[in-house]
C-alpha cells in the first residue's frame, strides 16, 4: 500500500522543472504538505468533538447553554444548530485570554509542555490509515510505532505540572503518569493478541485478515474482551471520565493545567480531543472491520457476486472508518456524563487486578483457540 508521503516524493521528483540534488527540498515541502491536513484535522477535530458533547451532554441533562443559544437569528432549541453559539463565543473568549506564566514556576519547561502533548498526538496520525492507501506513512511495524509516539505525551504532563510549582498541578501530573503507565499494558497486551493471529504489525495486514475472514471484534469470545480491555484502558489513557482522576475538579482544581490560560490551555484541550480520536480510529481499525463495509462480510458469507459490493472502494472506505470512530467518540462522551468519577485506589484496582490479569489470560487463551480453530 503506498502512503501520501511516497507519493508525493514520486511526484515531485518526477517534475522537470525540480533539480536532482533537491531532495532535501523535496523532502520538507512533502513533510509540510502532509502536516498541514493533520493539524487543520486535530483543529476541526476539537471544535465539532466540543459541540457534540455539549450537545450530548445537553439532551442528557437538559442543560440550557448547549440547547438554546442560537447564532445569527437562529435560535437554538433541539435542531441541529441549538447551542452552537455558545462554542463560537467560548472559542472566542478562549483565544482571547491572557496568557500568563507562574513568577516561580519553571519558564523554558512550563512552555514546552503543552507542546511535548500535542506533538505526540500530531506524530501519531502520521502511522493511522483513514482509508485503503490513505495513510501518511505505512509503516510495516504501524501499531508498534503508534504505541511508542503515543506514550511520549505523559512527558509534556509531568513537565507542565512540575514546572507549574503548583502542589495541584504536581499532584495532577503524578496521577496522570501512574494511570497512563499503568494502562498502556492492557492496551498493549490486548493489541499483541491481535498481532498473534494476523502474524503483522501493520495495519494494512490487520485490515485485509479482517476482509478475508471477519472482524476481530467476531473473531472469538476472547478477542471481543480484548477489544472491551482496550477501548476501556484507551480512555484511562486520554483521562476522560470516569477515569479523569489527573483533572479531578473537586479536589485538584485542573489538575496539571491549573496554571495554564489562553492558547497553551487549549493546546492541552485540543491534544484531549486528538486522543480520543485516536483511540476511536485504532478500535475501528483493529477491532470493527477498518475501512471494510458492515455489509461486506454479510455479502460474502452469502457469496453474492461482486455486483453487490457498491458500498466498498476507496472513498466508502473514509465514510466507513469515519462513521465508526465517531459513534465510538460518541460512546466516551456518554460514558462520560452517566459514570461518576473512580477513585484513584479503584483506578489502580481496575488496571492492575482486572484489566492486566484478563489481558493475559486472554493471550493465552488465544493462542489454544488458534492453535485447535486456527
Amino acid at each position: 500500500m503506498t502512503s501520501f508521503t511516497d507519493s508525493l516524493i514520486e511526484l515531485l521528483g518526477g517534475l522537470a522543472w525540480v533539480p536532482e540534488n533537491a531532495a532535501g527540498i523535496i523532502f520538507v515541502t512533502v513533510s509540510v504538505l502532509v502536516a498541514l491536513p493533520v493539524f487543520l484535522f486535530m483543529t476541526l477535530n476539537a471544535m465539532v468533538a466540543v459541540y457534540m458533547e455539549r450537545k450530548v451532554s445537553a439532551f442528557m441533562q437538559d442543560r440550557l447553554g448547549p440547547m438554546e443559544v442560537g447564532i445569527f437569528g437562529f435560535k437554538g432549541g433541539k435542531r441541529f444548530w441549538g447551542g452552537i453559539g455558545q462554542t463560537v463565543a467560548d472559542a472566542v473568549k478562549l483565544l482571547g485570554k491572557e496568557d500568563t506564566i507562574p513568577g516561580e514556576a519553571d519558564r523554558a519547561l512550563f512552555i514546552i509542555g503543552p507542546f511535548i502533548l500535542f506533538g505526540a498526538a500530531f506524530a501519531t496520525f502520521i502511522g493511522i490509515p483513514i482509508g485503503y492507501g490513505l495513510v501518511i506513512s505505512d509503516f510495516n511495524i504501524g501499531i508498534f510505532f503508534v504505541i511508542a509516539i503515543s506514550s511520549i505525551g505523559v512527558i509534556g504532563v509531568i513537565l507542565a505540572g512540575w514546572a507549574s510549582n503548583n502542589k495541584w498541578s504536581l499532584y495532577g501530573a503524578m496521577r496522570s503518569a501512574a494511570q497512563m503507565i499503568s494502562y498502556e499494558l492492557p492496551v498493549g497486551m490486548s493489541l499483541l493478541l491481535v498481532v498473534m493471529v494476523v502474524g503483522s504489525l501493520q495495519f494494512h495486514d490487520i485490515v485485509m485478515w479482517q476482509e478475508q475472514h471477519r472482524w476481530f471484534l467476531f473473531h472469538s469470545p476472547f478477542t471481543a474482551l480484548a477489544f472491551l480491555i482496550f477501548f476501556a484502558s484507551g480512555v484511562a489513557e486520554v483521562n476522560r471520565t470516569p477515569f479523569d482522576i489527573p483533572e479531578a475538579e473537586s479536589e485538584l482544581v485542573a489538575g496539571y493545567m491549573t496554571e495554564y490560560s489562553g492558547f497553551r490551555w487549549s493546546i492541552f484541550f485540543l491534544s484531549e480531543y486528538a486522543n480520543m480520536a485516536i483511540i476511536a480510529l485504532m478500535s475501528a481499525i483493529i477491532f470493527l472491520g477498518g475501512w471494510l463495509s458492515p455489509l461486506g462480510g454479510l455479502f460474502r458469507t452469502f457469496n453474492l457476486e461482486q455486483s453487490w459490493y457498491f458500498l466498498e472502494g476507496p472513498w466508502w472506505g473514509v465514510f466507513w472508518i469515519s462513521i465508526k470512530a465517531i459513534a465510538l467518540i460518541f460512546v466516551m462522551m456518554w460514558v462520560r456524563w452517566t459514570w461518576p468519577r473512580l477513585r484513584p485506589d479503584q483506578l489502580m484496582y481496575v488496571a492492575w487486578k482486572v484489566f492486566i490479569p484478563f489481558a493475559l489470560a486472554n493471550i493465552f487463551f488465544v493462542g489454544i483457540w488458534e492453535l485447535l480453530l486456527g
